[in-house]
């Protein structure tokens, strides 16, 4: 399978798994929940916007993963590894701070590791790797 195609394949599951976890907890949610769920939406945005660009380059007969896209990939990924050790570090400070459920922080964790990935790859892709 092509990765273009992969990731919305991926996109499409985590859609179906998200729809029967709201489902399945729909009397119940509380705001930490619906604010997950917005971040799962961005997230999929992302994802829909990256397959869109790796299908539109393949349709154009260029290579879906060049050297630009790799060493992309690789700078978002050193600067979101930094961001989210920081990130961590905050989220232990407010579990101390805030009464909440460990799946609960552990889940926005997750996600917001996620999120920062996609802002990272967001601003390499926009502005460019410089000095290289």
């Amino acid at each position: 399978m092509k990765k273009s195609t992969l990731v919305f394949v991926i996109a499409g599951l985590v859609v179906v798994s998200t729809l029967a976890w709201l489902i399945y907890n729909f009397n119940e949610t509380s705001i930490m929940e619906n604010l997950h769920f917005g971040v799962i939406l961005v997230l999929l945005i992302f994802a829909v916007f990256v397959g869109y660009k790796r299908l539109s380059s393949e349709k154009r007969g260029e290579p879906t993963e060049d050297e630009l896209s790799k060493k992309l990939v690789q700078k978002a990924a050193a600067l979101s590894y930094f961001i989210s050790l920081y990130l961590w570090v905050f989220m232990i400070y407010i579990k101390d701070r805030v009464q909440m459920d460990v799946e609960v922080l552990m889940g926005s964790g997750i996600l917001a590791m996620g999120v920062v990935f996609a802002a990272s790859w967001l601003f390499f892709n926009f502005r460019g790797i410089r000095g290289e």
